[in-house]
């Protein structure tokens, strides 16, 4: 069975090789408004429990790019939210990952720099910085919703069973993080 690859293949713009999808968000940032009940983020998640299972992941297009990093991200937010015990807790760990530094395609930290163009000059890579922020506060928040059972306040076992799976052998935090 093949990986799930993105929906997102016309997309109005793409900073380095990434699309630059809408997304339905309430934060700040360069991505324009998704009008629709579904975004690059939703599909992200929706698909997240089946692709995390991939070793290896073929690009069909830009917005795959976007998909990848976004489930890399997704990950990192499992890690984090494994130790919180509610979700007010949850939240508050979400923003604090979100809004905290990382690495972009080009940097020297970035783990996927072969898959991923280095942005071609300052406002580009401004840019990228910018729109990556911002999927990373609404995945945290979305994740969130998911993850936390509304009537236990307790994030579910059928999404921290997830935590050690790593997608494509790859993860956005350095060793031992």
């Amino acid at each position: 069975m093949p990986a799930y690859h993105s929906q997102f293949v016309q997309v109005p713009q793409k900073v380095g090789n990434m699309a630059m999808a809408p997304l339905r968000t309430q934060f700040k940032g360069p991505a324009s408004r998704e009008s629709s009940d579904y975004d690059i983020i939703d599909e992200a998640v929706y698909f997240f429990k089946a692709n995390v299972f991939f070793r290896s992941y073929e690009i069909k297009s830009e917005a795959d790019r976007t998909l990848i990093y976004i489930t890399l991200y997704i990950s990192e937010c499992l890690k984090k939210l494994q130790k919180c015990s509610s979700k007010n807790q949850g939240l508050k760990e979400m923003h604090t990952l979100g809004v905290s530094h990382f690495n972009i395609p080009g940097e020297r930290g970035f783990p996927l720099n072969a898959m991923y163009a280095k942005p071609a000059n300052r406002q580009e890579e401004d840019t990228m910085k910018n729109y990556l922020q911002q999927i990373r506060q609404e995945t945290g928040v979305r994740v969130c919703d998911k993850v936390f059972d509304p009537s236990t306040d307790k994030p579910s076992k059928w999404w921290m069973c997830f935590v050690k799976r790593r997608f494509m052998d790859k993860s956005l935090s350095g060793p031992g993080q």
